[in-house]
């Protein structure tokens, strides 16, 4: 995925609390959801947005769909920063 598409998904708050919770492992939808106050519908965008710009994976156990984190997405982010910084010094 894109750079552009990743920074947008990373400048949305929620997005990026749902990633930190994700560090911790494996969650479904609704485990998700329980930590927001917004509606079920918001946050299934919210988890649309981050797996299109491959910062999480799904996977379906059941008639359950877990996400996880993709760090290797963040990865590149945190190259492409390090790389902006050592062309500063």
């Amino acid at each position: 995925m894109g750079l552009q598409q990743t920074l947008k998904a990373l400048a949305d708050p929620i997005r990026r609390e749902i990633l930190n919770m994700l560090k911790n492992g494996k969650m479904s939808a609704g485990e998700i959801a329980a930590h927001f106050p917004v509606t079920d519908a918001s946050i299934s965008r919210h988890l649309s947005v981050l797996k299109d710009a491959d910062l999480i994976r799904d996977n379906r156990e059941g008639k359950f769909i877990f996400y996880e984190l993709n760090a290797s997405v963040l990865e590149e982010v945190m190259l492409w920063i390090t790389d902006l910084k050592e062309g500063r010094d």
